[in-house]
């Protein structure tokens, strides 16, 4: 068993935690524009892609396709980016985020494209329960947040 490793203070001031996936620690971005997941491997050291090994490689883009899938199902979105970008945060993190042809941004990169916007309370709360539960029953949570 791998030895908790600490989330990039950035990533936990723009996001919310939802829980511990087998791999990976899954977050919300706090970004009400787009349902906007943000996986984080939990391997201590990781900056790229090409720093996990083989096999945590496989169980994250494992992850990505569930929740991805999760995704869909939930907002039927016409595409669904996935990027791992890491230019501001360091530590390995990958984007999944539901896209809409009438989104603020499309078809460009929501990056930058809007003024962010945080969830209101209410909103946030439905959110994160609607991720939970669906990912949650694709896959289950090490543990849950909230």
């Amino acid at each position: 068993m791998q030895p908790d490793v600490e989330i990039h203070p950035a990533l936990l001031k723009d996001c919310h935690d939802i829980g511990r996936l087998r791999m990976s620690r899954l977050l919300l971005m706090d970004e009400a524009a787009w349902p906007w997941l943000v996986l984080v491997p939990m391997r201590p050291h990781k900056v790229d892609w090409d720093d996990l090994d083989p096999m945590d490689s496989y169980r994250v883009c494992d992850e990505i396709r569930e929740c991805s899938m999760a995704l869909k199902r939930l907002y039927r979105p016409i595409k669904v980016n996935v990027a791992a970008l890491g230019n501001l945060v360091p530590q390995l993190h990958v984007h999944i985020i539901a896209r809409f042809e009438k989104d603020a941004a499309w078809p460009r990169p929501v990056w930058g494209a809007t003024e962010k916007r945080r969830y209101e309370p209410n909103a946030l709360k439905q959110r994160l329960q609607e991720i939970e539960r669906e990912v949650h029953s694709t896959f289950g949570f090490a543990d849950r947040k909230g």
